[in-house]
């Protein structure tokens, strides 16, 4: 049941599970980028075959869907600072992964340099190219999801789920893998393996569609929001709420 977004909620407001929803959110989006990377599995499926993916894409696209409901019940403006949360996040996860990594090891722990800068030293361009499609991609998922809801009146909840996070998740693989690896693979190769993880993202948001709408509801009801973004500021550079 829809409950109407009423012009009494001010940036005071406190919310229930907002707090809980943006430390989940980065949690996902830290392990998905530091756990996920470590290893490339390939998986055998009927008809299709052997697919290769980094383990990540099986999480990765958690936060797209932590996006849309944080854009859905509580508004692009406060799914903003969650986005920034996240960017901030990865920015000092991947300086402390870094320092790490470049820090002389001890003559007892020499042997195992190699295996922490394999799983910790990503190269400059696949760090920039990570936390530069996480904030490109979020914030055109949150906006178009944002958009939607206007053109929508609220209706057809799969309809802008699965259709911010198509926008999204198309903007995130093409930036990442054009940033990281343009000019190192080529070109047959880095169309291929953006298009299917793009698939494999996007499929995501489309199995969990059934969990998206009964988590939302819950929170409509708990939290008592369901907020439309008609007089919203859309700019990524701001706090504000």
């Amino acid at each position: 049941m829809e409950i109407p977004h009423t012009p009494t909620s001010a940036p005071s407001r406190q919310y229930k599970y907002y707090d809980l929803i943006m430390a989940a959110y980065v949690t996902i989006l830290l392990c998905a980028n530091l756990i996920g990377p470590a290893k490339v599995a390939t998986l055998q499926l009927p008809l299709i075959g052997d697919i290769t993916f980094a383990a990540g894409v099986l999480f990765f696209p958690i936060s797209y869907i932590f996006g849309d409901i944080l854009t859905e019940v509580y508004g692009y403006a406060r799914d903003r600072r969650c986005v920034w949360a996240g960017f901030a996040a990865l920015a000092f996860a991947a300086f402390m992964a870094w320092v790490i990594v470049v820090l002389p090891p001890a003559r007892e722990w020499a042997e195992n340099q190699a295996h922490v800068a394999a799983i910790f030293g990503n190269t400059p361009r696949i760090v920039a190219g990570s936390i530069i499609a996480f904030w490109c991609g979020s914030f055109v998922n949150s906006f178009v999801l944002a958009k939607m809801k206007l053109l929508t009146r609220g209706r057809w909840l799969w309809t802008r789920t699965i259709g911010s996070t198509l926008c999204g998740e198309l903007v995130d693989s093409a930036l990442f893998y054009t940033i990281a690896f343009a000019g190192v693979w080529d070109q047959s190769l880095l169309l291929k393996v953006t298009l299917t993880q793009y698939v494999l993202k996007s499929s995501w948001e489309i199995v969990v569609t059934p969990v998206t709408y009964k988590v939302v509801n819950f929170l409509k009801r708990a939290e008592r929001e369901d907020y439309y973004d008609r007089d919203t500021d859309f700019t990524p550079f701001s706090l504000k709420t």
